[in-house]
């Protein structure tokens, strides 16, 4: 579905160090259809914040792609509360048939919380993924989630385990990208991660000023790959160890 631009406030993009002064990195994105999928955080929820768009990252990065280079159309599949294995389910067909350029997958928060966390499953389910959009022509991007573990909202005996599960999570992600020649965000290891103010009041989402935040990292990852060739090759990435520590069963969100 196509977006309607008056509907969507802007998000600024950092322009990539190489950019000439003054140019729009993002006039040189290639991309024309803009596929999403995964689970509450590619849908985008979230808490309001005074000052900020009420909206997802995505939202977001889809409504600057379009004001770039107006045109773009743009489909969010995303879905609280799903399983990895249920976002291959119920939306890798859809998305492939509708011939993305570029795709976004967020994918294994919901797999985190439990009893244990199955580290190779979930990085089969993203390898299904990610082969088929990539056979498809499709460039993908691929994130980690931000590390809620370093946040006091968190309670203290749940925080290095989810803590381990999360850079786990995110270094399969990675691995998965390289494999397949995507790119991988990685904000499980940025720094506003152990802000509090970045987070809704559930302690597991982002908040607007979140959502704005890595809106603008994904804005830049774009503009940098706009730059450049339309799918470079596959960047290092290691992958994670066959292991999956055991933390106290939390509830599976919502």
């Amino acid at each position: 579905m196509p977006i309607v631009p008056h509907r969507l406030r802007r998000a600024a993009a950092p322009p990539p160090a190489s950019a000439p002064p003054g140019a729009d990195p993002l006039a040189r994105a290639p991309w024309r259809r803009l596929a999403v999928l995964g689970d509450s955080v590619a849908e985008g929820i979230g808490d309001p914040v005074d000052g900020y768009p009420h909206r997802g990252w995505l939202d977001s990065v889809a409504a600057e792609l379009e004001r770039a280079r107006p045109g773009l159309e743009y489909r969010n599949l995303g879905a609280r509360g799903l399983l990895t294995a249920e976002i291959r389910e119920t939306q890798l067909d859809a998305a492939v048939a509708w011939r993305p350029d570029l795709a976004v997958l967020a994918a294994g928060g919901n797999d985190l919380f439990g009893p244990a966390f199955d580290g190779p499953g979930v990085e089969d389910e993203l390898d299904a993924m990610v082969s088929a959009l990539r056979g498809r022509g499709a460039d993908v991007l691929t994130v980690g989630l931000f590390d809620i573990s370093r946040s006091s909202r968190v309670p203290e005996r749940f925080r290095a385990g989810l803590g381990e599960r999360l850079r786990e999570l995110s270094a399969r992600t990675a691995a998965v990208a390289a494999r397949h020649g995507a790119w991988h965000l990685d904000y499980t290891v940025h720094p506003a991660a152990a802000d509090d103010r970045i987070y809704s009041a559930d302690a597991i989402h982002l908040n607007a000023r979140g959502h704005a935040i890595a809106a603008r990292e994904a804005l830049r990852e774009l503009s940098a790959r706009s730059a450049a060739s339309p799918t470079p090759p596959a960047t290092r990435a290691r992958r994670a160890s066959r292991w999956s520590p055991r933390v106290p069963a939390m509830s599976r969100p919502r």
